[in-house]
């Protein structure tokens, strides 16, 4: 069909998040990938925000917060795993957020095994409103 949205900077965040699983090996928290990721694309001259909030609303009333793990330069969330395999929980999850978030691409990067695990999730709709 057409070119991968964002792709330069999907590259680069896949290459960050492989520098940092290289450096830290597998089988830590998701939560220390997530910090070192961060820091390898502040390094990398990105623009990196850790667990925003986004408020949810329903019916014009607020019902919640989102959090998504990272947003990199305004443009996509990237969710750091540790897990087996991606199941279709995590896919909703990621489509969820790109909703509310109004984001159109997520990374869903698995740092279980020594080889990084990675699914883009694209959304497809996107709201004229």
């Amino acid at each position: 069909m057409g070119e991968l949205i964002h792709k330069d900077l999907s590259e680069d965040i896949i290459g960050a998040a492989m520098k940092v699983l290289y450096v830290l090996r597998p089988g830590l928290e998701e939560r220390l990938y997530e910090n070192a990721l961060v820091i390898e694309l502040t390094a990398r001259g990105h623009r990196v925000e850790q667990q925003r909030k986004f408020l949810v609303q329903y019916e014009a009333q607020i019902i919640g917060t989102l959090q998504p793990d990272v947003i990199v330069d305004d443009l996509i969330i990237v969710d750091p795993k540790v897990v087996a395999a991606f199941t279709d929980t995590h896919v909703a999850q990621m489509t969820g957020y790109l909703a509310i978030t109004g984001l159109q691409l997520a990374l869903l990067l698995n740092f279980k095994f020594s080889r990084l695990g990675m699914k883009r999730i694209v959304r497809t709709e996107v709201s004229g409103s």
